[in-house]
């Protein structure tokens, strides 16, 4: 068979970056077929995703992808480890991918595989330069990259220029999962143009998602138009103009806010990536604070980063706890097919023939029905809750809740 490529991504939203790394992937890797992992409604960066998953995926087909895959809820919205770990799964589980291609800020691939061998190995000497940077009272990733750079002390390199980027930390958790699971997937790592992850600005032809969906906050539509695929604007003014677009966070501020106020202290230490006693500030917060952005701002420090903060409150939103999570990491999950096109039909006939015990779902009530496995049921149920919730953050009231059982398959 032919090759195929896989890429795990958010597409929030689909931009000429993501083309140029698909075109530049399946060129230089021959590969004839793709398949894409998107998050759905909700990111990894504890935001809610601009377009729902259907739309992300429609604009992923119409950009050259041939099959669409959902990432469901607690891989997409939880720490960069863990989504990775989720995405890998899928993609192994369908033994059909030959090389996953990932964006990163970072040339040098020696140095970014070298630091995910030490990640997934952590020597003690390693593990104990960490818990001396985490006792400074610093953010996880900060004392990581503190206790990188110590342990590897490599001439001339900092290690520190290669993990302060989120492209390159996620590249670093994909190849740690690629190996963690002896997978015969081959990684394929594209440098990224012109723009950082995070930029703001839009400067040229490519922009970061950050830039792209600052500008469409601040309704900056002409400085849009130069940065994504013609249909891809086009789709996003129609969606604009029908009020089916959830820019940030603060659609579902009331809701947030509530159920913080509602929860008790240890219903609060009980959400994923809380401790130390940062419930008590979550606490606090929720009661004097009327905004997201001043809750976040009054909670935040150097243990606890603004994303961070922002994923937990995703986990208060959506219900989200911690043996939610560690249920996660301990199950392989569903393929759930969100679209595909030609070549992405045969894609799903391969898979389904090469491994019939696979659990895809094409038919969300068929899977509920069915299904005796009740890990997956759930993983299953916090999918259509998520899309339930996230249809509260329009400001129509043409969009009904149930999606993930009345929306079709998307086919181009």
């Amino acid at each position: 068979m032919d090759k195929v490529l896989g890429i795990i991504a958010e597409y929030n939203p689909f931009h000429n970056g993501h083309l140029y790394q698909l075109n530049k992937a399946k060129k230089e890797t021959n590969c004839k077929y793709s398949i894409a992992i998107i998050s759905g409604n909700f990111t990894q960066r504890g935001l809610p995703s601009i377009l729902n998953k259907w739309d992300k995926t429609r604009l992923a087909l119409l950009g050259g992808v041939d099959l669409v895959i959902e990432l469901p809820l607690l891989y997409s919205i939880s720490s960069a480890e863990n989504f990775a770990d989720g995405a890998i799964k899928i993609l192994n589980s369908l033994n059909i991918i030959d090389y996953l291609s990932f964006g990163v800020e970072s040339s040098n691939f020696e140095v970014l595989n070298l630091i995910a061998d030490v990640l997934l190995d952590e020597p003690c000497d390693f593990k104990s330069l960490l818990n001396i940077e985490l006792s400074k009272g610093l953010s996880f990733p900060k004392a990581r990259a503190n206790a990188l750079n110590e342990f590897l002390h490599l001439n001339n390199c900092s290690i520190l220029d290669f993990i302060s980027s989120p492209n390159n930390i996620l590249g670093i958790e994909y190849l740690k999962a690629l190996k963690k699971y002896n997978s015969n997937i081959y990684a394929y790592p594209v440098l990224r143009l012109k723009s950082e992850y995070n930029e703001r600005k839009i400067n040229s032809d490519i922009a970061s998602s950050t830039a792209i969906r600052e500008a469409l906050l601040n309704q900056k539509y002409s400085e849009i138009k130069n940065v994504v695929p013609e249909n891809c604007f086009d789709f996003l003014m129609q969606k604009i103009t029908d009020d089916e677009i959830v820019l940030n966070l603060s659609a579902f501020e009331k809701q947030i806010l509530y159920r913080l106020r509602m929860m008790s202290i240890e219903e609060i230490a009980d959400l994923p990536d809380v401790s130390e006693g940062l419930e008590f500030s979550l606490k606090n917060a929720s009661i004097s604070c009327n905004s997201l952005s001043s809750l976040i701002e009054s909670v935040k420090s150097k243990r606890y980063t603004y994303t961070r903060i922002q994923r937990i409150l995703l986990y208060v939103l959506l219900n989200i706890t911690k043996h939610d999570m560690v249920l996660s990491k301990n199950i392989t999950p569903y393929v759930r097919i969100l679209g595909f096109n030609e070549k992405g039909k045969f894609l799903v006939s391969k898979i389904s023939s090469l491994n019939p015990n696979l659990k895809v779902i094409t038919s969300v009530k068929k899977f509920i029905d069915n299904c005796d496995d009740s890990d997956l049921k759930f993983l299953l149920e916090k999918d259509i809750c998520a899309t339930n919730i996230y249809a509260m953050g329009y400001d129509n009231n043409k969009v009904t809740s149930q999606l993930d059982y009345t929306n079709n398959i998307v086919i181009i």
